[in-house]
């Protein structure tokens, strides 16, 4: 199983991996992406501790994914052979069960389309947005037991 890891003594808190996500997420490149356009969203966000510090959040597709046990329609599934947490859009009945059940807040309401949105692992490609647009090298997509998740 992959899970996003985040070295946070590289990560300089830039937020290009929110730029990343929010233009993949938008079919257009971070460029083209129009930043006054507040319908677009990202699935991983920058978040501020009590301390001052700054610091990216992402689905870690837990393994006990409280959103699953909460989806009422079935549209998030756990996957048993990559245990990857994944949403059917077309499946989402807009209840926000998963967005009040998600503890670390990464399951968002998509203001678009009116159904739930996450953090997908940029679903059939190699790398990831956020990983590709780190400029510090502190995000990687790497497999669980290599001791850093």
């Amino acid at each position: 199983m992959k899970r996003i890891y985040i070295d946070r003594d590289l990560c300089e808190a830039c937020k290009g991996c929110v730029l990343a996500c929010m233009a993949k997420s938008n079919n257009t490149d971070i460029d083209s992406l129009n930043l006054s356009d507040t319908t677009n969203q990202s699935a991983n966000l920058v978040k501020q501790s009590n301390q001052g510090e700054l610091s990216p959040l992402f689905c870690r597709h837990c393994d006990d994914p409280e959103c699953v046990e909460a989806c009422m329609s079935g549209a998030l599934t756990k996957d048993k052979e990559s245990a990857i947490v994944s949403l059917d859009q077309d499946r989402c009945a807009g209840c926000w069960m998963c967005v009040m059940s998600c503890s670390y807040g990464m399951i968002k309401k998509d203001t678009q389309t009116n159904v739930a949105f996450k953090c997908d692992l940029c679903k059939d490609k190699e790398e990831t947005a956020c990983v590709e647009n780190c400029p510090m090298g502190a995000i990687e997509l790497i497999e669980v037991g290599e001791g850093r998740v």
